[in-house]
C-alpha cells in the first residue's frame, strides 16, 4: 500500500497544473448566447433599424411564402415583430471601408447611441484590424465611441478582424485596459479570417495561443468566410461556409475553444434571398445553419433582413425535434432509469446544455421538457 505522504506529495507535484488548468479552462461561461450576429456598415444605422428589419423579413414572409414548416410560422413572425436582431454588430471595417476621420467620427458616435438605447439584447462594433496601415483609425473609433458612451454596456462586445499574430491580441487587451471605464470590462472577439491565425509559421494552433494571450477578455471566435477562403486560393464562386478549409478553420476553433468559455460563431452566406431567387437562397441558408447547429456552432452572422426567417426557423426546428428525446435521455439519468442509452456525465451536461440552448432562444418551452430547469444548471 501506499504511504499517505505519498498522496500529499501527488498534490504538490500538481498544484501549478492544477492551479493553471482552472485558470485555463474554466468551463462554459453562463448565460445566454445570441443565436445570430447581424452586420450593418455603420454608414446605414438608424434608430428603428431593428424593427425595420424585422418588418422587411415579415414582408419577405408575405411576398414568397414561407419556407419552413407551418407549426413554426406563428413562433418565428413573433420573433420577427418581437426581438428580430439578437445581437448586432456594427461595422466600421470592410463593410464600412475608409473615410475622412470627421466622417468615420461622426458615425461612431451616432452608433453609441444607437447601442445607448439598448434596442439589441447583444450589441457591438467591429473595428478596423491592428495592421500598421488601419491600426490608429480602429483605435481612434472605439474611443471616439466608448467616449460618447461614458461606460460599457452590458452584453457589448468589440470584433477584432483580421488578426494575424498572437501580438496583436496582447495589444487589444491593452487598448481594453486603456479605454475601459470603472465598473464593466470591455471584452472583444477575435474573427478568425486568416490562415495566419489557425496555423502559424511554427506549424502550431496561433487560435489557442491568441485565446490564452486575451487575459480572460476575449468572448469568442467568429469565423469569416470570404476572408479566409479567399486568403486559400479558393475562386469566388466556391467560397462557402461548407467548403473543405473552412471545415477544417472551424475544427481547429473548436478545439482551440474547447473549456475555455469562449464562445464560437459561424460566418455567413453572402447568397441573398431577393430578386428571382429567394426560395433558393432560403433553401440553401436553411441547410447551412442547420449545419453549423450540428457541428455545434449555434451562432452565426446575417446579412440581410430576409435571412432572418430561415435563421430563426432552422434553429427552433434544430432544438424542437431534438428536444423529446434530449428529455428523455436527461430524466433517465438524473433518476437512474433505463432509456436505451448508456449516457456518461459529460453527456448528460451536453444534454443539458441543449435544452437549456432551446429554452433560451424561444424555441421550447420548460413546461414541455418535465424538468426543472435548475437542474439543467446544476448540470
Amino acid at each position: 500500500m501506499l504511504r499517505p505522504s505519498f498522496y500529499d506529495e501527488l498534490d504538490r507535484r500538481l498544484a501549478s497544473a492544477d492551479a493553471e488548468l482552472a485558470v485555463r479552462y474554466p468551463g462554459e461561461r453562463p448565460g445566454r448566447q445570441p443565436v445570430h450576429t447581424v452586420y450593418v456598415p455603420a454608414d446605414r444605422l438608424s434608430q428603428d433599424l431593428p424593427a425595420r428589419w424585422g418588418a422587411e423579413a415579415l414582408a419577405a414572409l408575405d411576398a414568397h411564402g414561407a419556407p419552413y414548416a407551418p407549426e413554426l410560422d406563428a413562433r418565428v413572425r413573433a420573433k420577427l415583430r418581437d426581438e428580430p436582431i439578437e445581437d448586432l454588430r456594427i461595422d466600421f471595417e470592410d463593410g464600412y471601408g475608409r473615410r475622412d476621420d470627421a466622417t468615420e467620427d461622426a458615425h461612431a458616435r451616432a452608433a453609441a447611441k444607437l447601442i445607448a438605447a439598448g434596442s439589441t439584447p447583444f450589441t457591438g462594433v467591429r473595428i478596423k484590424c491592428m495592421e500598421r496601415d488601419a491600426r490608429r483609425r480602429g483605435v481612434r473609433t472605439l474611443d471616439v465611441l466608448l467616449d460618447e458612451l461614458g461606460y460599457v454596456p452590458e452584453n457589448f462586445v468589440v470584433t477584432l478582424p483580421k488578426v494575424t499574430a498572437v501580438a496583436q491580441v496582447e495589444a487589444m487587451v491593452a487598448l481594453c485596459e486603456a479605454l475601459e471605464p470603472s465598473g464593466r470590462a470591455l471584452r472583444f472577439e477575435i474573427q478568425i479570417e486568416t490562415p495566419q491565425s489557425v496555423l502559424g509559421p511554427d506549424g502550431t494552433a496561433l487560435v489557442a495561443r491568441m485565446i490564452h494571450a486575451s487575459d480572460g477578455r476575449c468572448a469568442g471566435l467568429h469565423y469569416g468566410t470570404y476572408d479566409y477562403s479567399a486568403s486559400c486560393g479558393i475562386a469566388a464562386a466556391h467560397q462557402a461556409m461548407d467548403h473543405p478549409v473552412a471545415d477544417h478553420a472551424k475544427a481547429v476553433m473548436q478545439v482551440a475553444a474547447a473549456g475555455t468559455g469562449v464562445r464560437l460563431s459561424d460566418g455567413s452566406t453572402n447568397v441573398l434571398p431577393v430578386g428571382d431567387h429567394v426560395h433558393e437562397a432560403w433553401a440553401l441558408h436553411l441547410r447551412l445553419v442547420r449545419r453549423s447547429l450540428e457541428r455545434g456552432f449555434y451562432q452565426g452572422w446575417d446579412l440581410h433582413p430576409a435571412q432572418l426567417p430561415t435563421r430563426f426557423a432552422a434553429t427552433y426546428a434544430f432544438y424542437r425535434e431534438g428536444a423529446s428525446l434530449a428529455a428523455t435521455r436527461l430524466r433517465a439519468y438524473l433518476d437512474r432509469t433505463d432509456s436505451g442509452f448508456l449516457d456518461e456525465p459529460a453527456t448528460a451536461r451536453a444534454l443539458a446544455g441543449f435544452l437549456r440552448r432551446g429554452l433560451e432562444c424561444g424555441a421550447l418551452e420548460e413546461s414541455s421538457l418535465g424538468l426543472d430547469v435548475s437542474r439543467l444548471e446544476g448540470l
